[in-house]
């Protein structure tokens, strides 16, 4: 006769699940820390240049584009979708916000305009994948490069200089003065409020219950009554959204709307999101989570940078570490149709 697990057992793996990315977090900055004090033996491992308050700061503004994008892909992925696009989407999204500056238009009507854009670009993608019937992966594929193009368009090629847009240069540019209290830029904690308000969205809701019930069973979700393509199309819009806030957070960082930068962004928030407990098979993932990931993932460039580790090795490391963090996934993901 097989013993029942008790409540509080059974509970054991999905804490421990929930902790794990904090705790990557934990042991890779904590890592760091001790490689700068195996360089550097004459210094205590707490005068470490990573546990200092201008790092944490650092880490953080660093931090905030991908955090905001990774806090939209949570939705995306949760659904069983993927947007490699967003990158591109966030550069967009910083010329059209420094268009609008340079046009003269006011503060409220650059960020309405600059989130309207971002809105649209996630529902063109949302119907191309719900009305279109096309598949997720092959889609933003094509819209990554068909983005990219209009932000080069749109910006003559050429980056557009809002050096002079103090209100948007305020939220990423660094601690305000007579601010240093904040510890982190006012951008950063506009992050963690976002993430606030998607956690508990997506957690207390009945929509977060139908985004859910989608990335773990479409079929079964669609039986049950959930309006399936309707669901998917806003999970999509506020993938969209999220771009659109992170491309105001990248023009307020680097003082210009650039039609090039974000380069690359997509892998490193689609990583941050799977390193921060989401599956790529949908039904699983948190807004927390995905934020842990996104400071994992800045943490080991800024530790890089801190220890003389050259560009090539950073590289190397991060590669390895979102390969590693995809075979956790696929070793989960068995294990729970194991199961």
């Amino acid at each position: 006769m097989s013993e029942t697990p008790s409540p509080a057992r059974a509970a054991l793996p999905r804490l421990l699940g929930a902790l794990a990315p904090l705790l990557a977090l934990a042991l890779v900055w904590l890592g760091f820390g001790v490689l700068e004090h195996r360089l550097n033996p004459g210094t205590d491992l707490l005068d470490a240049a990573i546990f200092s308050r201008q790092a944490v700061a650092d880490i953080v503004q660093q931090s905030v584009v991908i955090g905001i994008g990774a806090i939209g892909m949570t939705f995306v992925i949760v659904a069983a979708g993927i947007d490699l696009s967003v990158g591109s989407a966030i550069a967009l999204c910083s010329v059209v916000a420094a268009k609008l500056v340079v046009a003269g238009h006011a503060a409220a009507a650059v960020v309405l305009g600059t989130l309207a854009a971002g809105l649209g670009v996630g529902l063109l993608i949302g119907l191309l994948v719900v009305r279109g019937g096309l598949i997720p992966f092959i889609t933003t594929l094509g819209t990554l490069l068909v983005l990219r193009g209009a932000a080069l368009a749109l910006a003559d090629s050429q980056p557009i200089n809002v050096q002079d847009a103090a209100w948007l240069r305020y939220w990423l540019n660094g601690l305000p003065p007579g601010l240093e209290w904040l510890v982190i830029p006012p951008g950063g904690w506009l992050m963690l409020g976002l993430a606030a308000l998607a956690a508990l969205t997506l957690r207390l809701t009945v929509f977060g219950r139908q985004v859910f019930a989608i990335g773990s069973n479409e079929q079964t979700a669609r039986l049950c009554g959930v309006a399936v393509d309707r669901v998917k199309l806003a999970v999509y819009g506020i993938g969209g959204l999220f771009a659109g806030v992170a491309g105001l957070m990248l023009a307020s960082n680097q003082g210009q709307g650039d039609p090039t930068a974000a380069n690359g962004y997509e892998l490193d928030i689609i990583a941050a999101v799977v390193i921060g407990g989401a599956s790529l098979s949908g039904g699983v993932g948190t807004v927390l989570g995905s934020l842990i990931g996104a400071l994992v993932m800045t943490v080991i460039r800024v530790g890089c940078g801190l220890n003389g580790i050259d560009e090539s090795t950073t590289r190397v490391v991060t590669g390895v570490i979102i390969v590693a963090a995809v075979a956790v996934d696929r070793l989960r993901t068995r294990a729970s149709a194991a199961a």
